[in-house]
């Protein structure tokens, strides 16, 4: 059983408003056992999202260090004494094309200020290593960081670079002042001309000698993950096959990695690659979870006469990590420093791949990965029906609602199936940045993974890391910025159960309050996944009322529509997407609509991989409450995020005109296709208030989750029997996480206005506690 950490004692801002409280009731039978509870229940997902990675938590301060990341110096600038310019007449090495050229006068050189010049952040009194590759100056270059004014912070002199070859210097800088506004200057000072390459800044302390922004992989260790699942994500994709993500290009002398496109929006150094990542787990004591391309990206993908080279890779990288000095790359991680193997036991084989197309690149890789090391755990993406799974990776994001309703969803899952990994999953809509909502809808949901631990044994909370500037996902757990980071109340959420998880689940009953209505409401919407295709005469209808008729003609024929992503045209009275894209959506209506109508329209696919996206009942205009059709490589259709999620055997034809109609009635939900009824789902009601109670391994410690997701506070009776001779002692350790708001959220002004508060409280065989609104409260009963 982990520790738990003592947190900070930090009043929620606000004023809590006195409610009429709810009832619930507990009863705990402590002597029993339920399912063992996984050590690796809960870990975390890291992917190169938001400069999560670089910019972020990987220590490298400058942006675009290699002068690869476009066609012009970004974040580069001049002191006005210069001209930049890149040059690839004289590339550093094969991987590493691109220079930087500066034309100086007498005091000239380049500028950086950080990612998007928003300033480098620096101590005074510590020390900050800066290397760089150059060539051809005229006489020394200083080498200085200045504050926002030019005041020179550090300066060093750097002697001998006007050779014709590239070559290496570093100096050690160590500024007089704090700020967050610094910048880097490289300068001539008699003038000419010059090159630089590969120009790094970092400081000289870093996290347990791992190239890691030490404030933030402290936030990152304090959730004490039992697992990192890395490198992605979608990052491992990629948009196409040339932008995935390699390995073998993530190890080694960073000026040799060659970095790639990424598909967030931004080039990544791969400065946190393999190597790091496997350093990064070994120090945290977590268990590395690589995630392999399988020859499949969003757009493109490999033939399978090439799969056989992405299966050598999985091989090598394991290899890399587990291998003697002597094999080839146990010898190559010996060299970059680690002689001593790295653990490695799960690899997961693609990311929201699907469909035969992954199917049969998985089972290559599935049965090359046994043959030489048959104790790895493999994961698949999808529900393989005729190759043999490990584990399972289910991924979920929707809103609040959604996760409370589905707290239950394990309960019923076949027993006799793959273990599950929920390797992504967060309330990603009516959450704000990060608000209170959000953190009781994952909790909740998680009282079900910790109830149903014979089925789910891993799960990780998505996306890990944001800086507001750069954020392509929202919301993230950890806000950073150059200087500063908080957690949101996702965060602590997931602090909390992972330092209070148990050993045995213990069998309980939560008698809750009567469940609130679904509050399913929204509009509709259409799209597409990598296909093309058009849409007419869509029409919403409640009890015999017109609540919307698509008129697709006139001036302006798609007014009211919210379009996003692809190619959206309207021509001839059809709406049509003709982008490859995977992003294309197109939305109409809101929650003035309810969530009782029926949709219809007319459908028809012109080209692609897969078939029709048709959402309702959106709140937003994310998320995937939607009925997917021709969907995981034109395979199967299913309710995604809605109803029950089974799936059925269906193939989309492209150029046939298909009639679909969505029937939505209180939580009932019907599909059909062409007249004939396709799939039937009852939704769940969500409930709240949630509870799991867990065990440690001796018998002695029983750990009692608690979410109370309304705006009333709830009396909570809890009874604790079958304790026999045993006595509990008088008091426990209550930690609770509540706002006074579900809506309230933390920022950079206000980090702590929502963090846990550790009391201890009076506790017998039968007590009483009020459950505050909007809270979480874990209580650890002790035996006496």
């Amino acid at each position: 059983m982990k520790k738990l950490l003592l947190l900070p004692a930090v009043l929620c801002g606000g004023i809590t408003v006195a409610r009429a409280a709810d009832t619930a009731q507990l009863t705990i039978n402590a002597n029993q056992s339920g399912a063992k509870i996984s050590p690796l229940l809960y870990g975390i997902f890291y992917e190169e999202i938001n400069r999560a990675g670089d910019g972020g938590l990987y220590a490298e301060m400058l942006e675009n260090r290699s002068f690869e990341d476009a066609n012009s110096p970004v974040s580069w600038n001049t002191n006005g004494k210069a001209v930049l310019s890149l040059d690839t007449t004289k590339p550093l090495n094969p991987q590493n094309k691109t220079a930087l050229k500066v034309v100086a006068g007498a005091g000239g050189g380049a500028i950086q200020a950080g990612f998007k010049g928003a300033g480098l952040f620096v101590q005074g009194g510590q020390q900050y290593n800066a290397t760089f590759y150059a060539r051809g100056a005229q006489g020394p270059l200083e080498v200085h960081l200045e504050d926002r004014n030019g005041s020179v912070l550090a300066k060093a002199v750097v002697n001998g670079a006007g050779g014709a070859s590239w070559k290496k210097y570093g100096v050690k800088l160590v500024p007089t002042a704090n700020t967050s506004e610094a910048r880097l200057v490289v300068q001539s000072v008699k003038g000419g001309t010059f090159y630089l390459d590969q120009v790094s800044l970092m400081p000289e302390k870093t996290w347990k000698n791992v190239p890691l922004r030490p404030d933030l992989a402290n936030r990152v260790a304090e959730m004490k993950p039992a697992f990192v699942r890395f490198p992605g994500g979608c990052f491992v994709e990629g948009d196409k096959m040339a932008n995935a993500t390699r390995w073998k290009e993530t190890i080694g002398d960073p000026a040799w990695r060659p970095g790639h496109f990424n598909l967030w929006g931004y080039r990544s150094t791969d400065g946190l690659g393999a190597h790091e990542f496997f350093q990064w787990c070994e120090n945290m004591g977590a268990e590395p979870l690589y995630v392999i391309n399988c020859g499949m990206a969003h757009a493109d993908h490999i033939p399978m006469d090439q799969i056989p080279g992405y299966v050598q890779d999985a091989l090598d990288i394991i290899e890399y990590a587990r291998g003697p000095v002597t094999s080839k790359y146990g010898a190559m991680r010996a060299k970059n420093g680690h002689p001593a193997p790295f653990k490695l036991r799960f690899m997961e084989v693609g990311n929201e791949n699907g469909g035969a197309l992954y199917a049969e690149r998985y089972a290559l890789f599935y049965k090359a990965i046994k043959a030489k090391y048959p104790d790895m755990t493999l994961i698949a993406n999808d529900r393989q029906r005729q190759n043999p799974m490990d584990v399972l990776d289910e991924h979920y994001y929707n809103n609040p609602t959604f996760f409370r309703a589905r707290a239950n969803m394990y309960d019923n899952y076949d027993r006799k199936g793959p273990k599950i990994y929920v390797g992504e999953y967060a309330v990603t809509q009516e959450c704000g940045k990060g608000n209170m909502a959000a953190a009781l809808g994952e909790a909740a949901y998680m009282t079900g993974l910790e109830r149903n631990a014979d089925v789910v044994i891993m799960a990780s909370y998505a996306p890990l890391l944001v800086n507001p500037d750069w954020a392509h996902w929202n919301p993230n757990a950890i806000v950073f910025d150059q200087s500063r980071s908080y957690g949101t109340p996702s965060y602590w959420t997931q602090v909390l159960f992972s330092h209070n998880r148990g050993d045995v689940v213990v069998p309980s009953t939560l008698k809750p309050p009567a469940p609130t209505s679904n509050s399913l409401a929204g509009g509709v919407g259409l799209g597409t996944w990598a296909t093309q295709a058009e849409f007419k005469d869509i029409r919403v209808e409640h009890n015999g009322k017109v609540l919307f008729q698509s008129d697709l003609t006139g001036v302006n024929p798609t007014k009211g529509w919210r379009l996003s992503g692809g190619d959206w045209k309207v021509k001839d009275g059809v709406l049509t997407q003709s982008s490859a894209e995977t992003t294309p959506r197109a939305f109409i209506g809101d929650k003035s609509w309810g969530g009782d109508y029926t949709l219809t329209l007319k459908a028809r696919k012109t080209g692609g991989n897969e078939g029709f996206l048709i959402s309702f009942q959106s709140p937003s205009d994310k998320g995937k409450h939607w009925w997917n059709l021709g969907g995981w490589g034109n395979s199967q259709s299913g309710l995604e995020e809605a109803g029950d999620d089974r799936r059925t055997k269906d193939t989309i034809e492209t150029g046939r005109w298909y009639d679909i109609k969505i029937e939505t009635a209180g939580n009932s939900i019907k599909c059909y296709l062409d007249g004939k009824l396709i799939q039937s789902s009852t939704q769940a009601m969500a409930s709240d208030v949630f509870s799991v109670v867990s065990r440690s391994g001796d018998g002695k410690n029983w750990i009692i989750k608690l979410v109370n997701a309304s705006a009333k506070p709830v009396d909570t009776s809890v009874a604790v029997q079958g304790l026999g001779k045993s006595k509990l002692a008088p008091s426990a350790q209550m930690t609770v996480l509540k706002a006074a708001s579900s809506q309230d959220e933390n920022t950079f002004e206000r980090p702590n206005n929502i963090v846990p508060v550790m009391t201890t409280v009076p506790v017998s065989a039968n007590f009483k506690r009020t459950l505050a609104a909007n809270s979480i409260t874990i209580l650890r009963l002790k035996a006496q």
